[in-house]
């Protein structure tokens, strides 16, 4: 991996849990998501039309549009109730094993083997998990529900990151950015409604454009992190040289929950994330 792959990796790393803290600083997170998906589906149509993208999809994109909407969905609900009940620090590693989600849907759906050395990296983030989790004195389920829902967002981002990876061999990044928010945009306001049964102004419009700032915050994080992801392939970047630098973003992740949320067991959550980390390394180039 050259060094300019290298550092647009870790940029994007960077970049990533960066807009999980700001959904889970705002006072309502949920609207946050909301305003997010339209500001990134009006960038995504922005960029392609000044890039001259074609957004026509065919039959079988489409297909895997609503593959990739469905893993977003199931994403952005769990990931936004996680961040309402859970530490930072403690259920972003989780959410971010979704290596893990994928090698066992591969296994169990798609008659895919895998050798001894990928069960151990599954075991490691096993325990990487359980020791982000642990509190003395207190059950490691204690929380379950926070888990589960942890647990769904890693799936939901697996989902559609395996859709998502068939996607980009067919049609250009803004154009996935656009189909994809422009569908789960609503969805979520519908989402919202029947959870606070009331719809937000203006389906979250009006947000956006009163807090410009926080949201061209979240919009630059997520969609320049994935971005120069793309880039990095585009450049010869390895899937898995690639996916292992990304890992980066974990213990960042405990980092700033440290920081700037004033969450516990730094120290100890830093080694279960690094713990966790090396086994998603290992599923990843072994897998």
């Amino acid at each position: 991996m050259s060094l300019t792959i290298a550092l647009l990796v870790l940029l994007s790393a960077a970049l990533h849990p960066l807009w999980n803290l700001l959904v889970k600083k705002d006072s309502e997170p949920e609207v946050a998501f909301i305003s997010m998906a339209f500001g990134i589906m009006a960038v995504g149509l922005l960029h392609g039309l000044l890039t001259g993208a074609n957004f026509w999809l065919g039959p079988e994109q489409w297909a895997l549009v609503a593959a990739s909407v469905a893993g977003q969905m199931l994403y952005g609900i769990a990931l936004v109730a996680t961040l309402k009940r859970g530490d930072l620090s403690a259920y972003y590693p989780v959410i971010r094993a979704s290596p893990v989600f994928i090698v066992g849907f591969s296994f169990l759906f798609l008659n895919q083997s895998y050798p001894l050395v990928v069960l151990g990296g599954i075991l490691l983030v096993l325990m990487g998990a359980a020791l982000l989790l642990y509190r003395r004195g207190v059950n490691l389920l204690s929380d379950g529900k926070t888990l589960a829902l942890a647990v769904l967002a890693m799936c939901g981002t697996g989902v559609y990151s395996l859709s998502d990876s068939r996607l980009m061999e067919q049609i250009e990044p803004p154009v996935l950015f656009f189909w994809v928010q422009l569908i789960c945009w609503p969805l979520l306001v519908l989402v919202h409604r029947f959870n606070r049964r009331h719809t937000p102004k203006f389906w979250g419009v009006a947000r956006f454009f009163k807090q410009p700032l926080l949201h061209a915050q979240l919009v630059a994080c997520v969609y320049g992190s994935y971005v120069l992801i793309l880039t990095a392939y585009s450049m010869g970047g390895e899937v898995a040289s690639v996916t292992t630098v990304r890992q980066a973003s974990i213990p960042l992740s405990v980092i700033l929950g440290g920081y700037f949320l004033n969450e516990g067991a730094i120290a100890r959550r830093l080694v279960a994330s690094t713990i966790l980390s090396v086994g998603i390394i290992i599923v990843v180039l072994f897998g």
